[in-house]
C-alpha cells in the first residue's frame, strides 16, 4: 500500500494517481489532504513552487465534492482563484487529471482570449471552476455565472495576488459566495499582508507549512556573480556558452528588459523568447511549449508572467536583475531544484542592486558567497543607489503608478490591463 492510500483518498482518486504515476505524496499534500478531509476546516498551506500544492488542494476538494449527491444544474460548487492565466490552465489541467474517473465537470476562465467559448462551458454546467479574477469579475457581471452555491474556495499563490493588486477583486468576488463555506489559502510566504488576508477570509484555520517560513529549497545551489551593469549580458552569454546551458530560466524586473535581453541572446546565437504581460496569451503559450520541448534554450520573463509555472526539474535560473521586492527572489528560485533534482539559481548582481541583494540575504537568513568573473568585474566607482522602480513592481501597498498601463501590475486598485488577466 502506498502512502497516497493512507490519506484517506477514494479509489476513484487514487486511481487517477496510479494513471498519472504518481507513488508518494509530498510534503504539503501528506499534511494537507487528511486535514481537510477528516476536520472540515479552512487552511492556510504555506508552500513554494514546485511542492506539489495544486494536488494537496485539487484531491480533497473533488473528493469532497464527490460525496454530495450533483446538482441537476451543476452550479458552481468550488471555485479555485488564481493570479494568472498560466496558472489558472495549471490548475485546471491538474482538476481534470484528477477527477477523470468522477462524475465532476471543471472549466477555467481567464482574460486574453474570446470569452464566448467559456461561457459555452458554463452554461452546461460545471462543479470546479478555476479563474483569474478579471474574467470572473467580468463574466458574473455579464450575468453568464453565479456563485451562490460556491461551497469551497481556494485562492491560490495568495502572496501573488496581493502583488498583483488584486485585493478589491478578491473582496468583492467574497461578496459573491455564501458566507458558510470551507476556504483554503495557499501561499509562498506569510507576510502581514497575507495575515492581515487570512484573517478576513478563513474561519479558525489549520496551518500548515511544507517549507520552513522565508527559506528556499535546500536542493538549489545558490550563487551571486558580482558584475558591472554593463557587462551582465556578456557574462549571461559566458556563462550559457561555458557551461552548455540547454534550459535556462532568466528573470528581469520589466518587460522591456526582456525584449532587450532576449534580441541579444539571439544576436549570440541562443535561442531564447519573452514571457511577459504585454505577449498575447498565444505568444506566451508558444513560448512556454517552445521551452518545455527545448526548442528554445532560454526562457526570459518577468516576475508576474512566470508566477505558476509548471517546468518539472527546471536546471538552471538566473536572476540576471535581482527582484526590489526579496520575496520573488524566493518564488524565482524555486523553478529549479524540483522534485529533489539538484538545480542551480545564479544571480548577477551590480552595484546599485547592492540594497535589494542585503534585503534577501536578511530574508532568507543567509549570508551569500559573492563570485567575479575575471573579465567581468564590478565597476568600484558605480552608484549603490538603487534603480527607480517606475518600470519594476512596487512593495506590497505601494499602489499602482497612475495611469501607466505598461508598468507593473503592483498594489492598488484592478486597472483594465489586469482586468484582462
Amino acid at each position: 500500500m502506498n502512502k497516497f492510500e493512507q490519506l484517506g483518498l477514494n479509489e476513484s482518486l487514487l486511481l487517477a494517481i496510479k494513471d498519472l504515476g504518481f507513488e508518494n505524496p509530498s510534503e504539503v499534500q501528506e499534511k494537507a489532504i487528511p486535514v481537510l478531509l477528516e476536520q472540515n476546516t479552512d487552511l492556510v498551506a504555506l508552500a513554494q513552487t514546485g511542492t506539489g500544492k495544486t494536488a494537496g488542494f485539487t484531491l480533497p476538494m473533488l473528493q469532497i465534492l464527490s460525496k454530495n449527491p450533483v446538482p441537476h444544474r451543476r452550479p458552481v460548487r468550488a471555485l479555485v482563484l488564481t493570479p494568472t492565466r498560466e496558472l489558472a490552465d495549471q490548475v485546471f489541467t491538474n482538476v481534470k487529471h484528477y477527477s477523470k474517473f468522477l462524475d465532476l465537470r471543471a472549466a477555467v476562465i481567464f482574460g486574453g482570449v474570446n470569452q464566448n467559448p467559456q461561457i459555452k462551458h458554463l452554461r452546461n454546467g460545471v462543479d470546479v471552476l478555476v479563474a483569474t479574477p478579471g474574467r470572473l469579475l467580468d463574466l458574473e457581471n455579464q450575468g453568464h455565472l453565479s456563485l451562490s452555491k460556491v461551497e469551497i474556495f481556494v485562492l491560490d499563490e495568495a502572496d501573488r495576488m496581493l502583488d498583483m493588486g488584486f485585493k478589491r477583486d478578491i473582496d468583492k468576488i467574497r461578496s459573491l459566495i455564501p458566507s458558510r463555506r470551507q476556504n483554503l489559502m495557499f501561499s509562498a510566504t506569510f507576510s502581514r499582508e497575507i495575515k492581515s488576508l487570512a484573517q478576513t477570509i478563513l474561519q479558525r484555520p489549520t496551518l500548515v507549512e511544507a517549507t520552513p517560513e522565508n527559506t528556499t529549497v535546500e536542493a538549489i545551489a545558490q550563487q551571486i556573480y558580482r558584475v558591472a551593469k554593463e557587462k551582465k549580458t556578456n557574462l549571461l552569454i559566458k556563462l550559457i556558452q561555458d557551461g552548455q546551458w540547454q534550459q535556462v530560466l532568466v528573470f528581469t524586473r520589466t518587460k522591456h528588459g526582456a525584449n532587450n535581453l532576449c534580441k541579444k541572446l539571439e544576436s549570440a546565437r541562443i535561442s531564447a523568447m519573452a514571457i511577459h504581460g504585454n505577449k498575447s496569451q498565444g505568444a506566451r503559450t508558444r513560448a512556454l511549449a517552445g521551452f518545455k520541448n527545448h526548442d528554445i534554450r532560454v526562457l526570459v520573463a518577468t516576475d508576474i508572467a512566470a508566477r505558476g509555472l509548471d517546468i518539472p526539474l527546471l536546471p538552471h535560473v538566473v536572476n540576471y536583475e535581482l527582484p526590489n521586492i526579496p520575496e520573488d527572489y524566493v518564488h524565482r528560485i524555486g523553478r529549479t531544484g524540483r522534485a529533489g533534482a539538484n538545480g542551480v539559481a545564479l544571480s548577477l548582481v551590480c552595484a546599485e542592486e547592492t540594497s535589494y541583494l542585503s534585503s534577501i540575504e536578511r530574508l532568507t537568513k543567509q549570508r551569500f558567497k559573492k563570485e567575479i568573473v575575471e573579465g567581468f568585474e564590478p565597476d568600484p566607482n558605480a552608484s549603490t543607489v538603487p534603480p527607480k522602480q517606475g518600470g519594476g513592481r512596487q512593495r506590497r501597498g505601494g499602489g499602482r503608478p497612475s495611469n501607466n498601463r505598461q508598468g507593473s501590475a503592483g498594489g492598488g486598485n484592478r486597472s483594465n490591463h489586469n482586468r484582462r488577466r
